[in-house]
């Protein structure tokens, strides 16, 4: 599978918030995207995945145009926002059956991806009384249970403790062993690890970076 994001460009009035973005990936591919607060990542996250629609660009998965074909979108996207998508006064199970058949998802809580986020052990908990990391978990639970080839995560493990980022981090590198595809925004270094490819944002601008480990560098990429 090739993903091709193509020229995308966003206004918001007079103001240009994404300028002609494009990049490329393939089965396996993790793409990072890192940049300053406000500098248009999760504006870049909405468009793809269809919740908001862009001034210009295309963005091409095997040469169709994804903002044309909705229903292709729909079954080979999954999208975690950076904001939880969750009903607050629905269990963890409830919210769960709003994105999927029950079959499926005690199929998941058996061997499947639910298993392996350990949402097993909340399943009946109102998403008002999670901590942040089980809603976190949640929410990527829904989103990925229609099996879909491509994620976009906005900022998937922010603020949340290292037993929790670690469950999230051995889901996405399952994910990319089975050919998914990753396109993620972050602030965090361990996920910047991981990425097979590195971009930075700044005013609107998007630029490809060789991280070297060298975390002074890459902040400086974007701040100075």
């Amino acid at each position: 599978m090739e993903l091709s994001v193509q020229n995308i460009k966003k206004n918001y009035g007079k103001k240009s918030v994404l300028k002609d973005i494009s990049f490329s990936a393939a089965d396996g591919d993790c793409i990072g995207i890192v940049g300053g607060n406000g500098c248009g990542k999760s504006t870049l996250l909405s468009i793809l995945s269809g919740v908001l629609r862009p001034d210009g660009g295309s963005f091409l998965c095997d040469g169709v145009n994804l903002f044309s074909k909705k229903d292709v979108s729909s079954s080979l996207i999954g999208y975690i926002p950076q904001n939880s998508p969750l009903i607050e006064e629905l269990t963890a199970f409830d919210n769960l059956r709003l994105w999927c058949a029950k079959d499926e998802i005690l199929k998941s809580l058996e061997g499947g991806v639910l298993n392996m986020l350990g949402i097993n052990s909340f399943l009946k908990t109102p998403v008002r009384k999670m901590s942040g990391g089980m809603k976190k978990r949640l929410a990527i639970g829904c989103a990925v249970l229609h099996n879909p080839k491509v994620l976009l995560m906005d900022e998937p493990t922010s603020a949340l403790d290292l037993a929790c980022k670690e469950k999230i981090a051995c889901y996405m590198s399952d994910f990319r062993r089975g050919g998914g595809i990753i396109i993620l925004s972050t602030h965090d270094t361990s996920e910047v690890e991981m990425c097979s490819k590195l971009f930075v944002m700044k005013n609107g601008v998007l630029n490809h970076f060789e991280y070297d480990g060298n975390v002074h560098r890459l902040v400086g990429s974007f701040t100075s």
